[in-house]
């Protein structure tokens, strides 16, 4: 049975790089919402590798405090490694992420937890009017939403934003790597995880310097096409590469028996008449054969990577009701002893 709200933990994770103009009012504003939840909880900053007095103020707070866990990283791997570490260490049930630039409002904390009291697995926020800049940041984010709602299937307004609350049980099964942080709710929808948006404030960076600029649309293009590999074609890689290999395989087969009737029926000269042609067909006959081997080599490379690891295909909700203890399906029979080998 699910536990009753009130006995719910929560743990607030914060990625910070350079934020020390930040730091202590953000965690001033946290613990004021969090002490007035009367819930238990636990603040996990994340240093990512910060230059500046970030790690010190860290330091600080961690030592007044006992419901602060400082996690320093050895060097900037940036927001998704760093979001990865907070959520390894988190012990609270649920699990709130937010940046540490102050434009995320500790105040839009207790919306996420009504939310996720209604039976949500993960929980996003809308930056419905949002203060950055229209060229560089607005435009760009609201194309890359669209190609990702599209592309994913899953429909949210804002994918970018880091003010998500998660099931601990759900954050905990996705592995983070690049700059995938932004389609944890994609790669949850796998699993079947229910998604919810509510509206969040955005307010302008205050102090400090942003991190984010016009060149990161280039890379959540690119993340766009890792996505969707990965949710429709993770398990058979052999669908995606088999078609377009059929695909080049048969019109390369096809080009090369229109040409072969000009030659033997028509007898005529094909490398004059139709000489680029020729080598049309040889190149797309010969692109789908290495298509068809490279989605036979991601067969294997896949079932390798399910089967060594014992990696399950599925996602088991719950279970309920009692069941009688079996043997397991990998369980390997014991050994025939000395009396009792076949000969």
């Amino acid at each position: 049975m699910n536990e009753p709200r009130s006995a719910q933990t929560i743990s607030i994770v914060v990625p910070l790089y350079n934020e020390q103009e930040n730091i202590r009012s953000l965690y001033a504003r946290l613990t004021d919402v969090l002490d007035r939840l009367r819930q238990p909880y636990e603040v996990i900053f994340v240093d990512d590798g910060s230059r500046d007095q970030t790690g010190k103020f860290l330091d600080e707070i961690c030592e007044k405090d006992a419901r602060v866990t400082v996690v320093r990283l050895r060097r900037n791997f940036g927001q998704a490694a760093a979001l990865q570490a907070g959520f390894d260490f988190a012990q609270g049930d649920i699990i709130i992420s937010m940046d540490g630039d102050l434009q995320h409002d500790p105040e839009d904390i207790p919306q996420f937890l009504i939310a996720m009291a209604e039976g949500y697995d993960i929980v996003s926020g809308w930056r419905v009017k949002r203060q950055d800049a229209w060229l560089t940041r607005r435009l760009p984010s609201r194309v890359a939403n669209w190609m990702m709602g599209k592309l994913s299937g899953v429909n949210l307004h804002d994918f970018g934003t880091t003010f998500k609350a998660y099931r601990r049980e759900v954050i905990q099964n996705i592995q983070l790597y690049g700059e995938l942080h932004r389609f944890i709710p994609a790669l949850a929808s796998w699993s079947g995880a229910t998604i919810a948006e509510i509206p969040i404030k955005n307010t302008l960076r205050q102090k400090g310097k942003s991190h984010y600029g016009l060149s990161r649309t280039v890379r959540v293009l690119l993340d766009l096409i890792s996505i969707k590999f990965l949710l429709d074609y993770s398990t058979k890689p052999l669908h995606f590469f088999g078609l377009l290999g059929l695909f080049g395989a048969g019109a390369g087969t096809a080009v090369g028996l229109f040409l072969l009737y000009e030659k033997l029926l028509l007898g005529k000269a094909i490398m004059v008449e139709h000489g680029p042609l020729l080598f049309v067909a040889v190149l797309l006959f010969l692109a789908g054969i290495q298509s068809l081997s490279v989605g036979l080599i991601g067969e294997m490379l896949a079932r390798t990577y399910y089967e060594s690891q014992r990696k399950p295909i599925y996602a088991v909700r719950e279970i309920r009701g009692r069941r009688p203890e079996s043997t397991p399906r990998t369980a390997r029979p014991k050994a025939a002893s000395g009396t009792d080998r076949a000969p």
